[in-house]
């Protein structure tokens, strides 16, 4: 009811704060007193002074700061003249400069007791209130307003015992609101009842009451004094009730309570006096939620309706129930989804190519598929958004690609990884039945976008899992098809969503772990690893400037040479990408800046020779190194996906049996690319020169290095028909070159995939020349000429002329004499074989 410190209540003009450092006792007034002081005569016209948060009652004193030009002329010429005043509380506080419109019809006047000069110019006045009055005209606004007025006085409708009763209520009332505020001091239940003019006693109370400035003008205006004393009994009863609830509420919570008590306990109190002043707060939150609804004209119309019929649920059903909370939550998820709000697509060509090559390097593919569908869209507005799937090694710039692309596009950007997911209700979300159910990731992404066309990137497609609970592909095949998404149903929405618009971006490492139903929706962008010029300039243009300024660096204080970064790329990294590069990149920005903070330099230029001092030893060496110069090896290219590698084929003879021993964790495929091979070679021994001892008494050993890692498909062909060759032959595999391709019975080379990566796994390696199936030749048109360089490549269809452009002239040992073999041991591996036959036969008895 009554301010905390019991202070006399501040008042404020436009210009300045409250005068909080006035403090006085409350004035006590007798009747008498009172009676002379609202009974004196008042001027025809008065100076008029605006107040906007405050109501100025008969016979309180009320301080107040005036900063206005209007509000201090105003005061200066009163206080030098009779000090009397009329104040009059505006319509409206927040307007700056009121007109004579802005004001109430009904003031007070005031005496000017005090006058103090304020340090920034502005003036505080004490101001007691003498009688009120009714403004008949203006007849003045510059430099301040006069208006002529006409007084009011109070009508005494009761007296005698019914007034005697009426203060007694009125006062115990009063008493009883001080001794249950904790924030009011008792002293000021002793005053009130000191206050012996009933006038200033409902005066005073109505200036401290805790209610609108409107209200408390109402009471102002009000004439009968047995109706201004029926409205002060009815704030002071309802301030009792809040009171009386929030003491029961207290005596009913323990003393030491925990938090979650404690937000209980705030929420039942705060209840309880919302009850008390008569106001329903679920049926305000309703209401919100309604107005919400009107508007927002873009919801389409089922969804209104569905929204307004969960609304009528809601109101009937009680705060306290757990469906409460449901129906609630479902609203608001219907409210808050971006249904027909765009971003304005930026459709300028020129600036989307350079926001593209600003942020990446290379990639002409992918940019170039973005600039036409910009183009299509500026000529076609209502064009669907395409689906594509950036396919590539690790570090080549996928995910990052997706949020220039929106840059690009002027778009929001949303993404979220599909890695690990196994749960079909992660994409299409959870059924309202269950606890705690929640819409899927798509509808909580586009939520987040808040427009309903932005670019959304669906990270690692080809790591998504299946389990009982739902194969989340399957979910998928909905939303990536263009002619189904416009009318996407999440589980937990059960409505109508147009995807039509987001532009989807799914990225991948490998294409063989995505069902062909959902790849067949996407259009599949190859993204392959980048070559050393294109990693030289990434670093420079990109990975540099980056670290250097993470670094806490400036560009003055550090310099990386070319020949510095092409160390680094070759002697400590082996990667498509370049996550490691940037790593090893930011290693040499920290050892500069350890020795920067430390004192011992101000600024260093890293050289070639800098490198191994800052990064220790080399990491990686040169594959062509590790080439033996002896019969049966041979250099395979290989695809994995994380990029290109070379693959080394070795292969040796030992006396035997003409048994084929297989290792290196081979797969199925590759082990039939290997027995094609020798019968093959076996068919052919002749026109090779292989003696026919070879196939018989001797055992063919075939090794993949790297036996930890399996290694499998048919890719490895041609590389294992060459090691095989060169061994029987002893015709070592010619220096500097490697091969792929698939191999058949009848002599034929099929095509494989992966060579854009195998290219630049051979360049990386120092390969000079390389043998791709002629079928092939397609996909090395496509590969930049700067990325081939000087490297040669050779195309073969058929098996047989193989041998002669691979396989060296001169045999390092004349294979009939390295084949021979002793009688005897030709003996005893025919009485092995008969023993062999016999074994069998008794096992088939």
């Amino acid at each position: 009811m009554f301010d905390q410190r019991f202070k006399i209540n501040t008042a404020f003009d436009e210009q300045g704060e409250g005068f909080d450092d006035f403090e006085q006792a409350i004035p006590l007034m007798s009747e008498e007193e009172e009676r002379k002081l609202t009974e004196s005569a008042i001027p025809d016209e008065l100076p008029i002074l605006p107040l906007k948060n405050t109501v100025l009652f008969p016979g309180v004193v009320v301080p107040i700061t005036v900063g206005r030009d209007r509000s201090l002329a105003l005061v200066k010429q009163a206080y030098e003249s009779d000090k009397t005043i009329g104040v009059v509380t505006q319509k409206d506080e927040t307007v700056e400069d009121p007109e004579s419109k802005d004001l109430h019809k009904f003031g007070t006047v005031a005496q000017i007791l005090k006058l103090i000069k304020m340090p920034d110019g502005s003036k505080s006045v004490v101001i007691q209130g003498k009688s009120v009055f009714e403004i008949d005209e203006f007849t003045q606004s510059e430099p301040f307003f006069k208006a002529k007025v006409t007084s009011i006085k109070q009508d005494m409708d009761i007296s005698g015992v019914e007034m005697d009763a009426a203060i007694r209520s009125i006062k115990e009332t009063a008493s009883k609101i001080v001794n249950l505020s904790p924030n009011i001091p008792s002293e000021a239940s002793i005053a009130i009842n000191n206050i012996s003019s009933p006038s200033f006693l409902l005066n005073f109370i109505s200036s401290n009451l805790q209610v609108s400035i409107e209200e408390k003008q109402e009471i102002l205006e009000i004439r009968k004094f047995s109706d201004r004393l029926e409205r002060v009994m009815e704030h002071l009863n309802k301030e009792l009730q809040v009171l009386n609830l929030s003491e029961e509420i207290r005596s009913k919570v323990k003393t030491d309570i925990d938090d979650q008590q404690r937000d209980f306990y705030l929420r039942q109190q705060m209840k309880a006096i919302q009850e008390a002043l008569g106001e329903d707060s679920e049926q305000q939150d309703i209401e919100k939620l309604r107005q919400r609804l009107r508007e927002r004209d873009d919801i389409p119309k089922a969804a209104v309706e569905t929204a307004e019929k969960e609304m009528q649920r809601l109101e009937m059903t009680p705060s306290s129930s757990p469906n409460y909370g449901i129906i609630h939550s479902y609203v608001e998820w219907i409210l808050d989804l971006p249904w027909g709000e765009y971003s304005k697509d930026k459709l300028d060509l020129k600036r989307a190519r350079k926001i593209l090559d600003e942020d990446h390097y290379g990639l002409e593919k992918v940019k170039k598929r973005i600039i036409e569908y910009l183009a299509v869209l500026k000529l076609k507005k209502d064009m669907k958004a395409p689906i594509l799937c950036f396919y590539g090694p690790p570090g080549v710039g996928k995910t990052s690609l997706g949020k220039s692309i929106a840059r690009a596009l002027n778009r929001e950007f949303e993404r979220f990884s599909l890695g690990g997911i196994h749960d079909e209700a992660e994409i299409r979300g959870h059924r309202r039945t269950y606890i705690g159910a929640l819409p899927g990731r798509i509808l909580r992404a586009m939520k987040k976008a808040g427009k309903g066309n932005p670019v959304m990137m669906l990270d690692e497609i080809d790591k998504v899992g299946s389990d009982f609970r739902g194969d989340p592909t399957s979910a998928l095949l909905e939303v990536l098809d263009p002619e189904q998404n416009d009318t996407f149903t999440d589980n937990y929405l059960e409505l109508d969503y147009d995807l039509s618009k987001v532009m989807f971006i799914a990225t991948a490492n490998s294409l063989d772990t995505i069902p062909a139903p959902l790849r067949d929706r996407m259009e599949i962008i190859n993204i392959s690893g980048y070559t050393q010029e294109e990693k030289v300039e990434i670093a420079r243009k990109y990975l540099i400037p980056k670290q250097i300024e993470e670094n806490g660096l400036s560009k003055k204080q550090i310099r990386i040479s070319k020949a510095a970064i092409d160390r680094v790329i070759d002697e400590y990294t082996r990667e498509s990408g370049v996550r490691n590069l940037e790593r090893q990149l930011g290693a040499l920005c920290r050892n500069v800046a350890a020795q920067i903070a430390g004192g011992d330099i101000e600024k260093m230029s890293v050289g070639k020779n800098d490198v191994p001092d800052i990064l220790g030893k080399r990491k990686f060496f040169s594959d062509v190194a590790e080439r033996t110069t002896v019969p049966g090896v041979a250099t395979g290219l290989a695809w994995t996906p994380y990029g290109g590698d070379i693959l080394f084929i070795e292969a040796s003879v030992s006396r035997g049996t003409g048994k084929l021993h297989i290792t290196g964790q081979l797969g199925d495929v590759m082990k039939e690319s290997a027995m094609l091979a020798i019968s093959y070679l076996r068919a052919r021994y002749k026109e090779l020169n292989i003696p026919e001892e070879a196939f018989k008494y001797w055992d063919l050993h075939i090794h993949v290095p790297q036996g930890a890692v399996p290694k499998d498909g048919p890719s490895a062909g041609v590389a294992l028909l060459s090691a095989v060759a060169s061994i029987f032959t002893q015709r070592k595999v010619k220096g500097t070159l490697a091969m792929t391709g698939e191999i058949t019975l009848r002599g034929l080379v099929l095509p494989v995939g992966g060579i854009k990566e195998k290219v630049l796994a051979a360049k990386r390696a120092g390969i000079e020349k390389v043998f791709l199936p002629k079928k092939n030749e397609k996909d090395v048109v496509e590969i930049e000429e700067d990325v081939i360089g000087d490297l040669k490549v050779e195309y073969l269809d058929r098996m047989d002329p193989i041998l002669d452009l691979i396989l060296e002239k001169k045999p390092v040992t004349d294979p009939s004499s390295f084949f021979e073999v002793p009688d005897s041991h030709k003996q005893q591996t025919v009485k092995n074989n008969k023993s062999d036959v016999a074994e069998e036969m008794s096992v088939m008895d």
